[in-house]
C-alpha cells in the first residue's frame, strides 16, 4: 500500500453520489469486528468488514485465545461453579476498583452470550485446565483445542463467512464522514494503490486498534513503556483516538495497557505466566529475585525493565517444563533455542553470570510454604536441573480509549451519546483501570468479544426498529 493517509473527520451531509450503502460498516476484522460481524449476520443484518490486511488478526491472533467468561454452558457442564458477578468482582479487585463498572457489568453479560452462541455455532471451546491466571478465582477461561489466538481467529472468520459477513482486506478506514449533527453518513477506505473508496451507512462500529504502535502515542501517554519491545500488532496505530480527538469525544483511561514480563529474547516469542503460578520464578543477571511475580505478567513488564540490561531469566525445573511444553507458543520458543539448562546451581549460576553464593541464597527462599519479604508464599520448591530462559518486558496492547456507555456507543466530552458511531475492542475504553497493574488476564478478550457481541445487539435492536 502506497502512503497511509492520515485518519481524519470528512464533515459533510451525505456521501459523493452513486457512492455504494449497507446497514453496517465494522472498521476492523479482529475477535471484536467478527464476533460483531457475527451477530449481526444472526440478526439478519447485512455487514462489510474492513480490514486494513489481507485478512483479520490483530491483537487477538497474537494472544493465547484465552477468553474469560462465567457461567457459560461449556463451564456448567463441567461442573465449574462460577459466577458472572464473581468475573465483576474478580475483574474490579484486579483494577483496584478503578475499571468503569458499568462496562465490566455489561461485557460479562455479552460474552457468556457470546460463547454460549459461538459453541452453537461449531467453536470447540474448552476450558483451561491446570492453574489459574493472577486474581481469577476458579477456570473460566474459554480456549480453542490448540491454545494460540491464531487459531480463534481463523474459526471466527469461517464462522463469518458461513454467515454471509463480507470481509474485505487491505481496505485501511483513513475517513469517518460526519454531518453537523455529528451523525456518521460513512468512511472513505484506503486501497493497495493508494485510491480511496466509500461507503455509506447507517451504522458504523469501531473495532479497529489501540495505539501500542504508535510510537509518538506511546511516549505520550505512557511513558514508562517508550523503550519496551512492542509484541502487539503493528496496526495499532490510534485510529480511533485520532478520529475521537477529532470529534471532541471522550476519552478513558489512556493510561491502561496491558504488558508482559515474560517476552523470551532475542527469539521474540510469549512464555506463559503459567510456569509463575506453579511455582516458577523470575531471578535478574545479580542472582536475585525483584517482585512477587504471582502479582500478576502484565505489571510485571516495568519490573522486568528495571533490571540490569532489562532482562530477566525465567527460572523453573522438569515438571514445570512439561507443563510448557503444552503451549504452542513456548514449543516454538524452544525449537528456536531459547531454553538452557543447568545441571545444578553453579552451572546456572553460570549461565545467568551471577555469583553462586547469592543465586543458591535466592533458590533456598523457594520452599514449600515459605512467605518471602516480597510477599509471595511458595508452594513447593525447584529441583535440579534447571530450565532457564532470557526474557524481556513487552508492551502488548493498550488499554484506553474511546469512552463508551453501556451499549458501546461512543461519549462527546458534554456528555452527548452518539447515536449511530459505536467502539469496542481496542478502539474503546477498556476494564483494567490505570497503568498497568489493573489487567486481569483475558480484559482484552473480554471487552473484545464481548463488547463487539454487546455493540452488536444495539446496532440489530435499532435496525430493526426502523
Amino acid at each position: 500500500m502506497k502512503t497511509a493517509k492520515v485518519p481524519q473527520i470528512v464533515r459533510a451531509d451525505k456521501m459523493p453520489e452513486g457512492t455504494p450503502d449497507i446497514p453496517v460498516c465494522i472498521v476492523g476484522g479482529g475477535s471484536c469486528g467478527l464476533t460483531a460481524a457475527i451477530a449481526l449476520r444472526k440478526a439478519g443484518i447485512e455487514v462489510l468488514v474492513l480490514e486494513r490486511d489481507d485478512s483479520g488478526t490483530g491483537s487477538s491472533a497474537l494472544s493465547s485465545g484465552f477468553i474469560p467468561a462465567a457461567e457459560t454452558r461449556l463451564q456448567k457442564s463441567l461442573g465449574i461453579a462460577d459466577t458472572q458477578q464473581l468475573l465483576i468482582d474478580d475483574v474490579m479487585n484486579k483494577a483496584h476498583g478503578q475499571a468503569p463498572l458499568h462496562l465490566v457489568k455489561a461485557y460479562v453479560t455479552a460474552v457468556t452470550q457470546a460463547i454460549d452462541a459461538l459453541e452453537a455455532m461449531g467453536l470447540p471451546f474448552e476450558i483451561v485446565d491446570g492453574f489459574l491466571y493472577p486474581g481469577h478465582s476458579v477456570r473460566r477461561m474459554h480456549t480453542m483445542p490448540e491454545k494460540t489466538g491464531a487459531t480463534l481467529m481463523t474459526r471466527l472468520a469461517q464462522v463469518a463467512s458461513d454467515l454471509g459477513a463480507d470481509v474485505l482486506g487491505q481496505a485501511r478506514v483513513c475517513e469517518l464522514w460526519v454531518n453537523d449533527q455529528d451523525r456518521v453518513v460513512g468512511v472513505g477506505y484506503q486501497r493497495p494503490d493508494g485510491a480511496i473508496e466509500h461507503l455509506a451507512c447507517q451504522f458504523v462500529l469501531l473495532a479497529c486498534n489501540g495505539f501500542g504502535g504508535n510510537t509518538a502515542m506511546v511516549k505520550e501517554l505512557l511513558p514508562e513503556m517508550a523503550n519496551a519491545v512492542f509484541a502487539g500488532h503493528q496496526g495499532n496505530d490510534g485510529t480511533a483516538i485520532q478520529w475521537g480527538r477529532q470529534l471532541g469525544l471522550q476519552m478513558g483511561d489512556l493510561d491502561s495497557y496491558q504488558g508482559h514480563g515474560s517476552w523470551v529474547t532475542p527469539q521474540g516469542a510469549l512464555m506463559t505466566w503459567a510456569f509463575i503460578m506453579e511455582g516458577g520464578v523470575q531471578i535478574n543477571a545479580q542472582g536475585k529475585r525483584f517482585n512477587d511475580e504471582t502479582g500478576g505478567y502484565s505489571e510485571a513488564a516495568v519490573h522486568v525493565l528495571d533490571q540490569p540490561g532489562s532482562i530477566a531469566w525465567n527460572v523453573f525445573d522438569a515438571p514445570l517444563l512439561a507443563l510448557l511444553q503444552s503451549f504452542p507458543d513456548f514449543r516454538d520458543a524452544q525449537a528456536a533455542g531459547a531454553l538452557r539448562t543447568a545441571a545444578d546451581v553453579p552451572a546456572l549460576a553460570a549461565l545467568l553470570g551471577c555469583d553462586v553464593a547469592t543465586l543458591q541464597a535466592t533458590l533456598d527462599e523457594v520452599q514449600a510454604g515459605h512467605t518471602d519479604a516480597m510477599g509471595r508464599t511458595f508452594s513447593r520448591a525447584l529441583k535440579a536441573p534447571y530450565h532457564a530462559i532470557k526474557v524481556t518486558g513487552a508492551l502488548f496492547h493498550t488499554q484506553g480509549g474511546l469512552e463508551v456507555d453501556a451499549h458501546c456507543r461512543v461519549i462527546k466530552t458534554n456528555g452527548q451519546t452518539l447515536q449511530n458511531l459505536y467502539a469496542a475492542g481496542g478502539a474503546a475504553r477498556g476494564v483494567s483501570g490505570q497503568g498497568a497493574a489493573g489487567y486481569l488476564a483475558g480484559n482484552g478478550l473480554l471487552s473484545a468479544v464481548g463488547g463487539g457481541w454487546l455493540a452488536a445487539q444495539d446496532i440489530a435492536k435499532q435496525l430493526q426498529a426502523i
